[in-house]
């Protein structure tokens, strides 16, 4: 496996430095706004987009990585296909299941929960992995990257403040 992806998947340092315009386009679309719209438009289009260019085009248009994670239905069973933001932190993809900052957590946190097993991909290339919950000392450095990375978790934090805690997944590569 090569150092700069871990099974496939890019690698996404949340501390390295963002040219101007990503801070600016990611500082938009923290805004209530810009979450509403990226929640109606842009997050159904980028799972069709995604399959239709291999991976190579998104509608977070370079400022955020997006990958999509396939997971098993936690009461269907069947496969799920979803785009999500991530990040890396050693050898495991990070995922941050904030709905928006939404009172209920999103369906693909129960489908992690009920079948750990998933499939990450960009296009073509991605791989295996099995997701567990982050706890504790490890959820909040992870999620404190995650607010640095992107500022709508931090507004996110403060409107499910008191109603959940936002949780963050650990996907480590299986086998």
């Amino acid at each position: 496996m090569p150092h700069d992806t871990v099974n496939g998947i890019p690698r996404v340092d949340p501390r390295a430095p963002r040219a101007v315009w990503r801070r600016f386009l990611l500082a938009l679309a923290s805004t209530g706004p810009g979450a509403a719209i990226h929640r109606m438009i842009a997050a159904p289009l980028d799972g069709p987009i995604m399959r239709a260019t291999r991976g190579r085009v998104n509608l977070a248009a370079g400022t955020l990585p997006v990958a999509v994670l396939t997971s098993t239905g936690a009461r269907s069973g069947r496969p799920r296909a979803t785009p999500l933001a991530y990040f890396t932190d050693g050898d495991d993809v990070i995922l941050v299941a904030s709905n928006y900052g939404g009172a209920r957590h999103p369906s693909w946190y129960y489908n992690l929960l009920a079948h750990p097993a998933c499939q990450l991909h960009i296009g073509e290339h991605g791989g295996r992995f099995v997701a567990r919950e982050t706890t504790g000392a490890d959820r909040d450095r992870l999620y404190a990257l995650a607010a640095d990375f992107y500022p709508g978790y931090i507004r996110y934090a403060q409107r499910t403040d008191g109603v959940r805690t936002i949780p963050v997944l650990r996907l480590t590569p299986a086998g």
